[in-house]
């Protein structure tokens, strides 16, 4: 589904009615790429829209959000590994595995020297060259041998490699239902891949139905090509950057993470009316 961006002025307007949910990939969106803390004016006006009633989701790539954003947003609704695990209130709402016939093809691949890392629930399991060491954010967290990962439990695989693009090519042909994103600008060198339907345009509609907001009252924040499934179910599409393949889904466009606090106030103003 492809949404061309409106044409007149009134219809770029977000909505400013309750009930009203806002979502926001995490980096380059809400915080800057790899940041583990929200700027403290984008914060203020999160908490001034909580005030007013509108509800606020975080819908990111990432397993694990900062715990330095979680305190300072207070989510309604938390969506991890491109949408596949989902926490509504702070409870376990879904969570999407890959079966094992999904899993084998996905980690049958021909990437010499690449980079591999699995997420679980609770550990990550990685594959990393010899002459190579793991990034510093693996060694934060419980992390085991690739050789251990149990085949039921992989919620998410990511790939760094110069060829991931290839690999992306032949998972889309042989195995069309998997949700792949990277392998493209900004990330050519990176590909995640989630299991059928785990993917942020699905989190969005969930969270918003179970928070009893209209898809229609739903305005989102992405900056990549992750985020473009969200922005097209969105009822209202806000783009952070300039990100050629998502300008067609975009109803408004951001220059950078750093523009959200004065759109965000600006939102803040039309509530209250």
């Amino acid at each position: 589904m492809t949404r061309r961006p409106p044409t007149d002025d009134s219809s770029r307007q977000p909505p400013a009615t309750l009930p009203l949910l806002v979502a926001f990939d995490l980096d380059g969106t809400l915080i800057a790429d790899g940041a583990r803390d929200i700027p403290a004016a984008t914060a203020e006006a999160l908490a001034r829209l909580k005030a007013l009633g509108v509800q606020v989701a975080i819908i990111t790539g990432r397993d694990l959000p900062p715990d330095a954003v979680r305190e300072a947003v207070q989510p309604d609704a938390v969506a991890t590994n491109n949408g596949g695990r989902i926490e509504i209130g702070g409870t376990l709402h879904q969570e999407s595995r890959f079966g094992p016939g999904d899993l084998e093809a996905v980690l049958g691949h021909e990437l010499d020297d690449a980079r591999m890392v699995l997420f679980a629930a609770d550990c990550i399991y990685l594959d990393i060259p010899k002459d190579m060491e793991p990034e510093p954010w693996m060694l934060l967290r419980t992390h085991k041998p690739l050789s251990e990962a149990p085949s039921e439990d992989i919620q998410k695989v990511g790939f760094y490699h110069l060829d991931v693009a290839a690999l992306a090519g032949r998972l889309r042909q042989s195995h069309p239902h998997l949700v792949l994103t990277g392998a493209q600008p900004p990330y050519p060198h990176f590909l995640t891949v989630t299991p059928d339907g785990a993917h942020k345009g699905a989190a969005l509609t969930l969270i918003a139905q179970a928070l009893n907001v209209p898809l229609d009252h739903t305005i989102a924040f992405g900056d990549s090509d992750n985020d473009e499934a969200m922005l097209e179910v969105a009822g209202h599409a806000v783009q952070v950057g300039t990100l050629p393949l998502l300008a067609q889904h975009a109803h408004q466009q951001l220059p950078d993470h750093l523009a959200l606090a004065e759109y965000l106030n600006g939102l803040a103003e039309r509530v209250e009316g």
